[in-house]
């Protein structure tokens, strides 16, 4: 049976597609708590710009944004070629591991620490306490945990019904409008939920500085997603070539029909 399963070409590449998909997923929860400034990224200088009457704001991210736009391609590439149902799974899929993951990492925080060699062991690194380091690392708040998983199942869901809305549309010409759309509007979509679920309304950061931050993450995130559009396309390119074109049409064609390939 297992044979049979992975001698088929496109079963192997749903399981590759939906490898990088999780992993990547996975990746973005256990990272996101570090913050970083984007202008020191780019050598250039700290923003200070007022929005909505917050003074003093610049682009403070999360690292977790890194691998947030290989999620999207992924999803609008198995959109392409599996439909919304193969995207829902994987979504679905993703969230019930991300939830074990974060339960795991309950019980590993309140494992009782080594008291001995480990708990200084970083001490000369500028880490005197082990244990609290850790908690500190993956003991991430649950408002944090609700808000990014929420945000994660209503972005991915929304992004692959605004991707087959415009294919339908368009058909299957321009891949980077239906991409790019997609991912624009599912993006703006999780900018929203994840900050007002887990700021706004778990921890009574007023409206605007809410929305504010929104504005300011978004605007990162949509120009990333433009810069990311020719990446969809050399996506496209390798799983023709790994398919075959004649059947990379078929399944194309057969996930806009939510019809299995004939």
């Amino acid at each position: 049976m297992i044979h049979s399963i992975l001698a088929d070409k496109a079963t192997r590449l749903y399981l590759i597609l939906g490898g990088f998909f999780v992993a990547n997923a996975l990746i973005a929860e256990m990272i996101g708590v570090k913050l970083f400034q984007l202008e020191t990224l780019l050598g250039m200088s700290k923003a200070d710009f007022t929005l909505l009457g917050q003074p003093h704001l610049s682009f403070v991210l999360s690292v977790g944004v890194l691998p947030w736009p290989i999620v999207f391609i992924m999803t609008d590439v198995v959109n392409d070629y599996y439909g919304v149902r193969g995207v829902r799974f994987l979504t679905l899929l993703t969230t019930g591991l991300i939830a074990f993951a974060f339960v795991v990492m309950w019980f590993a925080i309140h494992m009782p620490a080594e008291q001995g060699w480990w708990i200084g062991s970083s001490a000369a690194q500028g880490v005197p306490d082990m244990q609290a380091a850790f908690t500190a690392i993956f003991g991430q708040g649950m408002n944090i945990i609700l808000g990014s998983l929420t945000a994660f199942v209503v972005g991915q869901l929304v992004d692959a019904f605004v991707f087959r809305g415009i294919k339908r549309v368009t058909g299957d010409r321009r891949i980077w409008l239906r991409a790019t759309g997609s991912t624009l509007v599912s993006q703006l979509i999780d900018s929203v939920v994840v900050t007002y679920v887990a700021f706004w309304i778990f921890k009574d950061m007023s409206f605007p500085m809410a929305t504010a931050l929104v504005l300011t993450a978004y605007s990162y995130k949509l120009v990333v997603a433009l810069l990311s559009t020719p990446l969809v396309y050399l996506v496209h390119a390798g799983v023709e070539r790994y398919l075959g074109r004649e059947r990379a049409l078929r399944m194309r064609e057969a996930a806009l029909r939510g019809k299995d390939e004939q």
